[in-house]
This record gives C-alpha cells, sequence and structure tokens, in this order.
C-alpha cells in the first residue's frame, strides 16, 4: 500500500553536489553476545567510525539510505544477549527498523526511488532480523545498503521518528488482534504493558477494530498518556503505597468495568505475576494472546546458549474450566511459516498510518552516540511508545525535514510506480516462501522453495533458532 500521493522532485539519479562523500559516520557494534543485555552495553557493544558506502560497490537494485531514526526496542535488547529466537551471529549492527532519506539510487533502482525521499526500511527485507543478503544493515548506522524491495514509502504525515517505529509494533498488534484474537467489535480487550511501543499500538488497533479497551501498566503518568492515547479505562496494577510484591490483585476492577462478566480478549505481552492474574479477569471462553514475557525477559540462557530456564507456566486447571484459548503469537515466524499473512497486514497498517487514523507516539531519543543510554531507558521501562536514536551527527537541516509532514516534502516519493514493481516478491507469499526455505522451516508451500541466493551478500549470515 503506497502512502499518499505528493508532487515529484525532478528525478535525479545522482545525489546533491553538498553531500560530501568524504565524511565519516558512526555504526554501532555488538562484537559478542553477553550474558545479558545490560551486561554487554559496557562490554561488548562499542561506537565505532563508518565511512560511507563506495558508490562503486552499489549494485543496481540498492539504495544507500542517510539513517536519520532508529528505533530502539526490545527485541533490538534481547539480540545482545542471544536471548531471541532469532540468534545473530557477531559482529553485527543491531536496529531492526529504521527509517530516512535515499543518499544515492543504483542504476536500476533510481526507476523507482530518487534521492531525497523519505523512506522506512522493511526489517524483513533488511536488518538483524531478516534473512538473506542483508542482515548486517541494522539501523544503529549513519548509512544502510538496502535492496529497493526493502523500502516503503513514509506514510501520511508520520515524521522519520514515527515511521521507524510504525511496522514492528502495529504489525505485532494486528497478527495479535485479528489474525490469532479474532478480536470483534464490542469486545472488550485487556491490554497489558500498555505504554510500551506495542502495547500502546495494540490500544490503537483495537480501537479501530471497535473494542471496548482496558489498559494496565505501573505508572500514573504512563497510563494518563494511554489514556489520552485512546484507552476507555486504565487500571494501575504496580503495588500500593506501603505493599509489598510487583503486580497486585487487580481482577476485581476489570471485572467492576465489565459488569461482572471478564474482558473476551487479553493482550499479555507482561507475563508472569500478570499472566496468572490475568485468568481471573477473563469470561468464559475468552482469548489469551501471548505476546510477549517482558516481566521475565531472561528466559532463555545468555550467550545465545538456547534452553529456556526461566519459562513462565501457566495454571492448567483455570484454562480447563474456564475454557480458555491460550494463543501463541510469533509475528514474524507465524508470517515466514505462512506467507499469506502478512500482504493484508501491511497494508492494512500503511493504509491505517496514510490516513491519519494511527501515529506512534515517540517518548524518547537520543543521539547515535548515546546508544547505550537509550538502551537502558528502553530496558528500564522508562519510554512511553517509542525510544528512537538520531543516526547521524550531521543532519540539523535534516532533523528539521524529518519533523515536515510528508504531504509538504517536496522530496517524497510520488505518483510514480515506486516501491512495489510487480517484478519483486517484497511482501508476497512466494517471497516469504523463499525466506522460510532458507530458515529450514518446513510447510507445504516452503518446503520446495530455494534458499535465497548468497550472491551480492554483503555480511555473514545469522544462525537462526527455532523453539
Amino acid at each position: 500500500m503506497d502512502a499518499a500521493k505528493v508532487p515529484s522532485a525532478p528525478h535525479r539519479k545522482e545525489p546533491p553536489e553538498t553531500m560530501s562523500t568524504a565524511e565519516t559516520g558512526h555504526r554501532v557494534v555488538v562484537r559478542e553476545l553477553s550474558e545479558t543485555p545490560l551486561a554487554g552495553l559496557d562490554t561488548s557493544i562499542d561506537l565505532v567510525p563508518m565511512a560511507p558506502p563506495d558508490r562503486a560497490e552499489v549494485g543496481p537494485r540498492e539504495v544507500v539510505v542517510a539513517i536519520r531514526s532508529a528505533a530502539v526496542g526490545w527485541v533490538d535488547l534481547l539480540m545482545t544477549s542471544g536471548q531471541y529466537q532469532h540468534l545473530p551471529t557477531p559482529p553485527y549492527t543491531p536496529g531492526l527498523e529504521y527509517a530516512g532519506v535515499v543518499e544515492y539510487a543504483g542504476s536500476e533502482a533510481a526507476d523507482t526511488v530518487r534521492v531525497g525521499d523519505r523512506v522506512l526500511v522493511d526489517g524483513f527485507t533488511a536488518g538483524p532480523r531478516s534473512v538473506g543478503a542483508y542482515r548486517a544493515q541494522g539501523g544503529f548506522a549513519s548509512w544502510a545498503v538496502v535492496p529497493v524491495e526493502a523500502l516503503h514509502a513514509v506514510p501520511g504525515t508520520l515524521t522519520l521518528d514515527q515511521a521507524s517505529i510504525l511496522l514492528g509494533s502495529y504489525e505485532t498488534a494486528y497478527h495479535c488482534l485479528v489474525a490469532r484474537g479474532r478480536l470483534r467489535a464490542g469486545e472488550t480487550v485487556l491490554v497489558h504493558g500498555a505504554s510500551g511501543s506495542v502495547g500502546l499500538a495494540a490500544v490503537h488497533v483495537a480501537k479501530l477494530l471497535g473494542a471496548t479497551v482496558i489498559a494496565t501498566g505501573r505508572s500514573a503518568a504512563k497510563l494518563a498518556v494511554v489514556k489520552a492515547e485512546g484507552a476507555d479505562h486504565v487500571v494501575d496494577i504496580g503495588p500500593r503505597e506501603g505493599e509489598t510484591g510487583g503486580v497486585r490483585r487487580f481482577r476485581d476492577e476489570v471485572k467492576a468495568v465489565t459488569d461482572g462478566r471478564g474482558v473476551d480478549v487479553v493482550y499479555d505481552g507482561v507475563g508472569g505475576e500478570v499472566s496468572l492474574e490475568s485468568l481471573r479477569c477473563v469470561a468464559f471462553g475468552a482469548r489469551i494472546l501471548v505476546v510477549g514475557w517482558a516481566s521475565t525477559p531472561l528466559v532463555a540462557k545468555g550467550r545465545g546458549e538456547r534452553g529456556a530456564p526461566n519459562a513462565n507456566q501457566l495454571p492448567t486447571n483455570l484454562v480447563m474450566m474456564k475454557g480458555l484459548d491460550v494463543l501463541g503469537c510469533p509475528t514474524v515466524i507465524s508470517s515466514l511459516m505462512d506467507p499469506t499473512l502478512r500482504p493484508p497486514r501491511l497494508a492494512q497498517v500503511l493504509a491505517w498510518a496514510a490516513e491519519g487514523k494511527i501515529a506512534p507516539h515517540v517518548s524518547h531519543t537520543f543521539a547515535l552516540a548515546d546508544f547505550r543510554a537509550a538502551m537502558r531507558a528502553k530496558w528500564a521501562g522508562d519510554v512511553i511508545g517509542g525510544c528512537v536514536l538520531h543516526g547521524t551527527e550531521r543532519d540539523d537541516a535534516h532533523r528539521r525535514q524529518r519533523e515536515e509532514p510528508a504531504a509538504s516534502a517536496a522530496r517524497s516519493i510520488g505518483d510514480r510506480q515506486r516501491l512495489d514493481p510487480p517484478s519483486t516478491t517484497r511482501g508476497s507469499s512466494a517471497g516469504f516462501a523463499r525466506d522460510a526455505g532458507e530458515l529450514g522451516v518446513r510447510w507445504p508451500r516452503a518446503a520446495s522453495m530455494k534458499a535465497l541466493a548468497s550472491s551480492g551478500e554483503r555480511s555473514s549470515g545469522s544462525k537462526t533458532t527455532w523453539r
């Protein structure tokens, strides 16, 4: 789904003369996997100089993106310790999602994008969680070289900061609530961790679907923002003054809001004690959506040693007696296993953004050099919605541009056939089946697909372990 059409700038294959190809940028490098994400910040992750990409080495369908905004996500942190299901091979540059400006386009890509276009990079196609040849092109850097198929126009009036956190959060919310949760208008959904990027996206998506939203958190200040972002009810589940323990009993407040019936759907990205208490807040036959376990993040062993010695547990007696559907909701894995899931989801998220119906909330921004502070803020739960790194130190003018709406940016992608040429497999069933085949994932459509060709690969691959 393309962004709103705007007038195009004159076609240019070469970058502006004012862009110096001799200037130096920076990138973050994870040298080795750590025991925990925080432990690695001071011992195994560095900011190093980065030379501008050599245009002579840019392939015909490749694009140099000057990174302006990179999301700092929970997954970015877990990957540095090998405690996420997609196991990267160090050294690598983190940054699953990012947005920026086209600085140079290869000979074929120049027919699709133009210098100055505001774009977001699809994390399924490039970056440390992708498969194929572009895993090294993480967003914690000044530049990335990506295939033109990885680019989407920044939709609607989103800033680059907002665009950098759009797909991961809202595709997750859509997959969980729609594909897995079957949430319908008139139902009530309990959203845990509602002040996080994925939780706040769930609030927005659930309201668009016509549901009543009860949002939880442990900070009155954060919940005030969540309420302003559209939640119908908010419940502070943190301990009262003088109480001990991490989570207090909140079933009575949820039952009161639902006239004693309980909720139809639980969107649970928190886990632990929150999950246990949630089972006592539900109507008979409710759907429990397991989105994550932020309260117990160190489920797996550190340093990529795998296993799940600290796995969450649910009481099966309550699951049975309440007739509950407990549904795992791994968005990326599900999309690789069944490539038909993503195209309609992606189209809907981009359409909502283009129409102004969703707009990610960004509470914290940091310079790239302050990546450690940004990652600590995300881990500590200080962030409401998104946390973003600004990828270059040389872009005061571009910083102003980032805040301009796409509708008034003359450089925005125009009404030509740009980011979705018929030949590309980005977002298509064929493309995802191909990706699943490379990872060794087997399902009827993917079993016969060949691995992605390794020609033109810019980095060592990542080893992926599914469990």
